[in-house]
């Protein structure tokens, strides 16, 4: 499979694998601009315990997660850890910090 459709995949995906307890009272907007082969942008809206997620880029994200798509693909999937992804470069994020940290606990 290509990053493209793993990619594509992940994000059809994404709004089945949120955590409506960990989402409660949230009311955010997260944007995702991945480089590289695969590149693609989404966004994810997050309120009443609920996500939806749209292709292309957000006006006013509440944050924005840049990253490779490959180490996307491998941060969704277990074979990278975020902080370590964070803490390396590979993930760069722009935004409200707080609901960075709350992220892990947002999608299963």
């Amino acid at each position: 499979m290509s990053t493209a459709d793993s990619v594509q995949e992940i994000f059809s995906a994404m709004a089945g694998r949120l955590n409506p307890q960990a989402a409660q009272g949230l009311d955010c907007v997260i944007q995702y601009d991945l480089t590289g082969d695969g590149a693609a942008q989404y966004h994810s809206k997050i309120k009443d315990g609920a996500a939806t997620v749209t292709p292309g880029p957000h006006a006013s994200p509440n944050m924005t997660i840049t990253m490779a798509a490959q180490d996307f693909v491998d941060m969704t999937s277990g074979k990278l850890d975020g902080m370590s992804a964070f803490m390396s470069g590979k993930l760069r994020i722009s935004g409200d910090m707080g609901l960075a940290m709350k992220l892990q606990s947002l999608f299963r």
